[in-house]
């Protein structure tokens, strides 16, 4: 039986969703703070800068360390956590399996929307082996106007499947993403797992999410019937 979609397409988080990158990118940041003399655990570093843009950080880091974040530390930052991810990138379990699953269900409507550059995106999908799964359907928030919480990367990625946005599911991980979701329309799907990473259930569905997984093996039947 072939399997039939419950949404008219899924749009994809990268960071926390796809792959496990955040320790990785969290830990070359805390090393780049710490050289500015603002020392953080990596338990405080994770709570103050997941899910969040660098960029949209410059007063907070301005502020403990008395320097402002510019372009060249911006790009330096980038190079060093570009490095750090293609040393020891992995993808989230069950992930792979899942995104292959829902490409037969949803051929041509599978899409990555993050706030991340696209370099990034780019060099994690290909790292982790999901590239291909997503062709030519991956979306930076970076290159729009505003970026999460504002909707505009799940519009711009609902607009290029040419599907109306109220009829996708989205899949993130973060209060922030939540929030862009659902301000797209969307129906959200927080993933939250048992993670230093992840945010709790409560704190996803306070945030908007419609509901909530805690494993990627159990997202295929969730998006299809």
């Amino acid at each position: 039986m072939t399997p039939k979609p419950r949404y008219a397409a899924v749009l994809f988080d990268c960071d926390g969703v796809l792959v496990e990158s955040e320790s990785i990118t969290n830990d070359v940041l805390r090393e780049m703070l710490a050289d500015l003399g603002w020392r953080l655990s990596r338990e405080e570093s994770l709570a103050r800068f997941v899910g969040k843009m660098l960029r949209d950080e410059a007063d907070v880091i301005e502020e403990h360390t008395g320097y402002r974040i510019d372009a060249d530390w911006l790009s330096e930052f980038r190079q060093r956590r570009n490095v750090a991810l293609e040393a020891s990138l992995k993808a989230i379990p069950g992930v792979v399996e899942a995104v292959r699953e829902l490409s037969l269900a949803y051929p041509g409507k599978l899409a990555c929307a993050s706030s991340a550059d696209r370099p990034k995106i780019e060099l994690q999908l290909k790292k982790v082996g999901l590239f291909e799964s997503f062709g030519g359907r991956i979306f930076s928030g970076m290159e729009l106007p505003r970026s999460k919480p504002a909707p505009d990367v799940y519009l711009a990625a609902a607009d290029f499947l040419e599907v109306d946005p109220a009829e996708a599911a989205v899949i993130e991980d973060s209060p922030t993403g939540v929030i862009a979701g659902v301000a797209a329309g969307s129906h959200v799907l927080g993933f939250s797992p048992d993670s230093l990473v992840h945010q709790s259930p409560e704190t996803l569905l306070a945030a908007g999410a419609a509901e909530v997984f805690t494993s990627m093996d159990d997202l295929p039947e969730l998006l299809v019937e």
